[in-house]
């Protein structure tokens, strides 16, 4: 199943868009992958090639799309994100990514804003923001169709790193400002459920903080179910609709994807990053990871160790 969105557009947002896509790549110049910038926070993405798929855990954040195309698969769960869309995640999800549109004179250029889950509550605490309807299921991850606002407020972002003695003092005013943007966009409810303490979708994504911390330990869905004071089913039914997998489905692929990466990072062996993320079989892991990433582990570690050579 696939989300994306799509609208007819006016000249302004196209304008504003190609306006911010310049800006973003002068920030990056020649080099590819994240940039870190000056702004707590921010960071800018440039590629100038298609990417093969690469496993990532996405944190509570925004990436504002101006150029190309990514594919990012939660679960069962396709999202395609072009340039005039924006992704939101607001809780910790395992994720494989794989940019499918770039080229050298036409990169793919986003702007990646993460999210301050307590200044959020804290904007929450100060305005009232009505929902005329309340989404029967939060997801924690969707997209949205960029609004002239919020490209504005990430034009003035970048306008920042011009000035970086302003950094201080106005980056925190604009932040504020593009997650007020978001909480008022139509996407802004699933976020607004998971920030605000005692909803269910907030109790829910407790357990998802839980796992992620704990990846490695026994998963007792009763224990997780106490934790979030919901029934065994209740608790189900809310994290699949969150992250699109069951509590166990996301304890496993957390593990399969940290075990790549530190068989990618640190040169483990297989049998060796399979007992670091909670495996108790080595066999029962290679199985498990040649079924989700179509390999076994160390001919894709090989294989990816190339591509990634290759793209830098």
């Amino acid at each position: 199943m696939g989300k994306h969105a799509n609208i007819g557009e006016d000249s302004r947002t196209i304008t504003m868009r190609t306006d911010l896509a310049r800006r973003i790549a002068a920030c990056a110049g020649d080099a590819e992958g994240e940039h870190i910038t000056a702004i707590p926070g921010l960071s800018i993405y440039r590629r100038t090639e298609p990417t093969a798929c690469a496993s990532a855990t996405y944190d509570p954040s925004l990436v504002v799309f101006v150029q190309g195309q990514k594919r990012i698969n939660l679960g069962k769960t396709t999202y395609l994100c072009d340039e005039s869309t924006f992704l939101l995640t607001s809780i910790d999800l395992p994720v494989v990514s794989q940019v499918v549109a770039a080229t050298p004179k036409k990169p793919i250029l986003c702007l990646l804003f993460r999210l301050d889950m307590p200044e959020i509550r804290r904007i929450l605490s100060e305005e009232e923001f009505l929902f005329p309807e309340q989404p029967a299921d939060t997801r924690g991850m969707v997209v949205g169709v960029t609004s002239v606002e919020i490209l504005d407020a990430c034009s003035r972002l970048i306008d920042l790193l011009e000035t970086p003695q302003d950094i201080p003092f106005l980056s925190r005013h604009i932040q504020r400002e593009l997650i007020y943007r978001l909480l008022r966009s139509p996407q802004g409810q699933h976020l607004r459920s998971i920030a605000t303490l005692g909803e269910q979708s907030h109790r829910t994504a407790k357990v998802v903080s839980w796992l992620r911390t704990n990846y490695a330990k026994p998963l007792r869905i009763e224990d997780l179910a106490e934790m979030a004071r919901m029934g065994v089913s209740t608790l189900h039914h809310h994290f699949r609709s969150l992250t699109s997998m069951s509590p166990l489905q996301y304890q496993k692929q957390l593990r399969l994807h940290i075990a790549r990466e530190r068989m990618l990072s640190e040169g483990l062996d297989a049998a060796s990053a399979a007992f670091e993320v909670g495996y108790e079989s080595a066999s029962q892991f290679n199985r498990e990871y040649s079924r989700f990433f179509g390999q076994p582990p160390m001919r894709d570690v090989k294989a990816r160790r190339i591509a990634i050579a290759v793209q830098d």
